[in-house]
């Protein structure tokens, strides 16, 4: 026979790790995935842009995407990037493409050394916590 307080514990226990197991985010107030990319290689870049153009077209305009670059990944957000023009899709079609701003001061880049259509963030390790704070989902290809 188990006691009284060993069943109240485990009934909490058991709360708290179906609470953590919800397929559903309950911070999110729709589809909201951020994407870090820290690669420099087109495959990874490939996967990435693949990745989010899927969410798109499973969730259309339910979802908010934003992918998060930071370290070697930086160098395919620039202008004459192999990527260049997939990227420039991605955000014309909705994807926001950030790309680190202690990076870029770290490698010397400036803006016009970058794609025009991209957007940037202080730091791109900071802009990940920030989003997984605020419920986002994260996947890094």
């Amino acid at each position: 026979m188990i006691p009284r307080f060993a069943k109240i514990l485990m009934a909490a226990v058991l709360a708290v790790v179906a609470a953590g197991c919800s397929m559903t985010n309950p911070l999110a107030s729709k589809d909201q995935v951020v994407f870090q990319v820290s690669a420099d290689d087109a495959k990874t870049w490939n996967l990435a842009l693949n990745n989010a153009k899927n969410v798109q077209s499973a969730k259309g305009t339910a979802a908010e995407i934003e992918i998060v670059v930071y370290g070697p990944g930086i160098g395919m957000l620039k202008g004459d990037s192999v990527v260049a023009n997939r990227v420039s899709e991605a955000v014309k079609s909705g994807v926001k493409v950030v790309a680190c701003q202690n990076t870029m001061r770290g490698q010397k880049l400036t803006p016009a050394d970058m794609n025009a259509d991209i957007s940037y963030v202080p730091a791109g390790v900071i802009e990940l916590m920030a989003k997984q704070q605020q419920g986002w989902t994260y996947i890094r290809p």
